[in-house]
């Protein structure tokens, strides 16, 4: 009998744990959750959802769009699945748009509109494309359950936008995200401003590791780009893995001229190794030497991109470039000290069940999903958000639909040019205070960029009052966002 009582006491309580856990095999993300409004007002009473979520009923996000109408920008991508071969030549089990990896370059000028036709040949999961740091209308955002339906084989999905920002950003597949952005479901998104760039070269570098060996723009080793003698360059490094990426340049000095598409005041010439973090983006500016000398950007340390004359590969400088210090400090549009919406972001890890299985979960203010918060905002409000991390490792973190600026790092505060990011890596022990204007309606993902951590529970999302969503995760859509 005691031996009976002892199991009831153990696995009573792991039953429940893990009936608690499940999630439907169809749902709403709208429906899950726990509403934090982040000291703001809380709105008209919304009826909860499995867990506790918030849908109050209004604007659908799939409503949430650019009207139909004529393009600028207007071009076809096909996704294909199967045997690859990369521009090095090698062969991968992978994907490809266009019949290449990384997909088509999509270049625009400030101002225009864009209309990107993704058709699905024959990816049997589904794919989509998210376009990663452009702060797109809500029903383009590309993720699939929560913007829009994966797009099965032989169908396909029209994005459109407004290309009002210039600078560097890309676009890759949010169904089943990990694999298939591992594989090459990805490419490049430039917009130019509209003055141009004058007489300064112009280079894009998406660096990827395929089965794990590092490339840029598909082909690994030394990439050699046009650039003459005493002419100015901007190399436009896109990080498209789950890690961060260390740069540095040999044979010159380099300006960080911006990051995740917004430009750096004041931007002073530097000889440091420089982080990037997955899926963030850094614009660097590098003078060719007039007497014919090279110049090596290099890339995590196997492969650069190369000017002129070639020159051995350069050591990684011992110190690092700190944004958070770096170029001019300017005013900012709005006033991070009067806002209306506070939120903590503070990550975890535990053991526990989270859909039914055992092991080792990420956690969001001390939860597993679905069981995280859902930061609840209006348009216009002014949010700031601590995001702290006590996991044990690091971690991307990527707000979609907005640009946040960092006021301050582990209580420290920012010196330099507004470090306005999209992606930010938070170490292990770190935090980060940082502020955005709600300003972009819709249901938006904040969540991991090691893209294999949401499927593991570190994901969250913000939702502007009265906002909805026609689509489930799961189903007959075969909706998987992570």
């Amino acid at each position: 009998m005691v031996a009976v009582v002892a199991a009831l006491a153990i696995l009573v309580p792991v039953g429940w744990l893990w009936t608690d856990s499940l999630v439907p095999a169809d749902y709403s993300v709208a429906e899950m959750g726990v509403p934090d409004h982040g000291g703001g007002p809380a709105g008209p009473a919304g009826h909860a959802g499995m867990h506790g979520g918030v849908h109050t009923g209004g604007p659908a996000v799939d409503q949430l769009r650019e009207p139909p109408g004529p393009a600028d920008v207007d071009l076809t991508l096909v996704a294909r699945g199967g045997r690859v071969t990369l521009p090095s030549g090698r062969v991968i089990d992978g994907y490809t748009l266009n019949g290449t990896t990384p997909g088509p370059e999509i270049r625009a000028v400030q101002g225009q509109m864009v209309q990107v036709r993704l058709v699905n040949a024959d990816v049997a999961e589904g794919v989509t494309l998210h376009w990663h740091g452009y702060d797109v209308p809500a029903g383009d955002d590309g993720v699939a359950g929560v913007t829009q339906d994966a797009v099965l084989p032989g169908g396909e999905f029209v994005y459109r936008f407004r290309a009002e920002q210039a600078g560097t950003f890309w676009y890759h597949s949010h169904q089943v995200a990990d694999p298939q952005v591992k594989g090459g479901l990805f490419g490049a998104l430039v917009v130019t401003p509209h003055a141009g760039l004058g007489e300064v070269g112009d280079v894009p570098a998406l660096t990827h590791l395929y089965d794990g060996r590092r490339t840029v723009n598909g082909r690994e080793g030394d990439v050699a780009a046009a650039g003459a003698p005493g002419q100015r360059v901007r190399v436009r490094v896109v990080n498209t893995d789950n890690g961060p990426v260390q740069v540095w340049v040999g044979g010159a000095p380099y300006r960080l001229v911006a990051t995740d598409g917004d430009e750096v005041d004041g931007p002073t010439p530097s000889t440091d190794s420089l982080a990037i973090t997955a899926g963030g983006r850094a614009d660097l500016e590098v003078d060719v030497p007039a007497d014919g000398s090279g110049v090596r950007v290099e890339i995590g340390g196997s492969s650069a991109v190369t000017f002129g004359a070639a020159r051995p590969p350069t050591p990684r400088p011992a110190r690092e470039l700190d944004p958070l210090h770096h170029g001019t400090p300017t005013a900012l549009p709005f006033d991070p000290d009067a806002a209306d919406r506070r939120f903590d972001y503070v990550i975890g890890r535990r053991p526990g069940f989270l859909d039914g299985t055992p092991g080792l979960w990420w956690t969001v203010n001390g939860a597993m999903w679905p069981d995280v918060p859902m930061y609840v905002v209006r348009e216009g409000d002014v949010v700031r958000m601590r995001i702290e991390n006590g996991s044990g490792e690091v971690h991307p973190m990527h707000l979609h639909g907005h640009h946040a600026v960092v006021l301050a790092r582990d209580g420290v505060p920012a010196t330099g040019s507004p470090w306005w990011v999209d992606s930010l890596d938070v170490a292990d022990g770190h935090s980060y205070d940082v502020a955005f204007v709600a300003d972009n309606p819709g249901l938006w993902t904040d969540h991991c960029h090691n893209l294999a951590h949401p499927a593991e529970g570190l994901t969250a999302h913000l939702v502007y009052e009265g906002v909805t969503t026609p689509y489930r995760a799961g189903g007959h859509a075969h909706n998987d966002p992570e």
